[in-house]
């Protein structure tokens, strides 16, 4: 089941929504840092819709952990990005760039991503973009 999550993260580096979208099952429960859960490929698409307008951003140093049973994963890696344009209630966008460690966790299932929960350190994103 790391192939999926590997596939799904090579899809983000690759700016490939479509590719992440074949990496979920159709009623995914996507657990954003701050938010509500969204559910489903159609609100994850619009996620990263306004992500992309938002945000550019790379990962590296990724990391991918699984359970014995394969039903499990997380990941750890480094978020290198510049921020584009302000997203409603952050700072003002003016094109910094930032850098800061996150982690996801995967529930998989019939080799499709059934959850998908992400954390990153927000008060260090906004220092650095402050």
């Amino acid at each position: 089941m790391t192939d999926t999550v590997k596939r799904y993260f090579e899809a983000f580096n690759a700016g490939d929504t479509a590719g992440m979208l074949d990496c979920l099952a159709e009623d995914v429960a996507h657990h954003v840092n701050e938010g509500a859960i969204r559910h489903g490929k159609e609100a994850f698409a619009a996620f990263c819709a306004h992500m992309n307008r938002c945000y550019r951003e790379n990962l590296t140093d990724i990391v991918i952990f699984e359970a014995m049973d394969g039903t499990r994963a997380a990941a750890e890696f480094t978020v290198n990005g510049t921020y584009l344009q302000t997203d409603e209630g952050l700072p003002e966008a003016r094109g910094q760039t930032y850098c800061l460690p996150a982690g996801s966790f995967f529930t998989l299932a019939d080799g499709k991503i059934t959850r998908v929960v992400t954390y990153y350190n927000l008060a260090d994103w906004s220092a650095q973009v402050a």
